[in-house]
């Protein structure tokens, strides 16, 4: 399979180095080193991605858009083969392309300091900003509904009816705060039925491993843009301050390590709008803290549905796994709730003194 995918490249697999990187659990991905020179190859998993070709189409849109319009940014792109294409079909083994390796980048697979909060969510505002003169509806929507809460909750009414009924009985409290939240659901609705927010270029996957660092912890660009289609801010937001506010993962099953860290907080919120202040509308800003609790509560739905439905989509390694990443995720959005009337201090206050120069970072 590598043999014969390299080769489209003109890489011999004898003269190559392999190494298999990264913890994704849609595409694989290794890192290929061809005569001293380093390279990142991916296979695209197309049970997830139906058309992936049409991620191929998406960022090739943004590569010709932004060296148009923003030469200066650094936009990682994937390489031509040997026949011109960007994205090769093998058959039997699928879909792949090849990155150049970004030298002496590095990545994270948690958030480790309020600085790489500020600094990731600052790469992903700029990456939002200057797509703002993009057309939206040039982009291919490679996941529909992706984050339709409207959709999720239906998904987990249906769950509750027809699961698994042993399940659901060891669920119920997860099941009846869920419910008790549908509020989340009616914002939303809203929001989308007024038309508050724009449809803008969403990377729609904005965990801190999706960024690239320099030496320094500085921000170099964003990375994995096979989610991005058209969307709303409150999607990306609300991932970072899911995946970066909080010290454990969504795996840990000790529910009191879970706690809602403000220093991050405020680092995303200066960190994003110091890109985004003057492309974001004063109603779009007002929702802040409430894309956490989209996105957390859509989170905990979505586990808590594959719970229910006996692991189809998300998979589990033990019989409770989903339900514990579940019950994790709503007491996230808990702990998020208890603290909303601080948050949105903090964001007020932001919207003050927003600027890199004058926002200093505490770890």
């Amino acid at each position: 399979m590598l043999a014969t995918a390299l080769s489209n490249y003109g890489m011999e697999l004898d003269l190559c180095e392999i190494i298999t990187i990264g913890s994704g659990l849609i595409n694989h991905t290794w890192k290929i080193n061809f005569q001293g020179k380093y390279y990142i190859l991916q296979r695209i998993n197309s049970d997830v991605f139906k058309l992936p070709q049409q991620i191929d189409d998406n960022i090739l849109l943004l590569t010709n858009y932004l060296k148009e319009d923003y030469p200066e940014y650094f936009f990682v792109s994937p390489i031509k083969s040997l026949k011109g294409n960007t994205m090769i079909f093998l058959e039997e083994f699928g879909y792949f392309r090849l990155f150049h390796f970004v030298e002496s980048s590095t990545t994270y697979t948690a958030t480790e300091n309020s600085k790489q909060a500020y600094e990731a969510a600052r790469q992903f505002g700029r990456f939002t900003r200057l797509l703002s003169g993009l057309h939206t509806e040039n982009l291919k929507i490679v996941i529909p509904d992706f984050h339709n809460l409207s959709l999720r909750y239906e998904q987990f009414i249906e769950a509750t009816k027809n699961g698994n009924h042993e399940r659901h009985i060891i669920a119920e409290k997860g099941i009846a705060y869920l419910f008790s939240q549908k509020q989340i659901v009616e914002d939303y609705e809203n929001l989308v039925q007024k038309n508050l927010f724009t449809k803008r270029v969403t990377h729609f996957d904005t965990k801190i491993s999706n960024v690239l660092f320099n030496e320094n912890d500085e921000g170099l660009c964003v990375i994995d843009l096979d989610t991005v289609m058209p969307g709303y801010f409150i999607s990306d937001v609300g991932d970072m301050i899911r995946t970066y506010v909080c010290p454990v993962t969504e795996e840990e099953e000790d529910t009191s390590k879970i706690v809602i860290r403000e220093t991050y907080f405020e680092a995303i919120v200066h960190g994003y709008l110091s890109e985004m202040r003057d492309v974001l509308s004063d109603a779009e800003i007002k929702y802040f803290v409430y894309a956490g609790k989209f996105m957390i509560y859509m989170q905990a739905m979505r586990f808590l549905t594959d719970y229910l439905n006996n692991d189809i989509y998300y998979g589990a390694k033990y019989e409770t796994h989903n339900l514990v990443r579940a019950n994790n995720q709503i007491e996230l959005l808990k702990a998020l709730i208890k603290k909303e009337n601080l948050l949105n201090k903090i964001v007020a206050r932001s919207l003050e003194t927003n600027s890199r120069l004058d926002y200093t970072i505490s770890n």
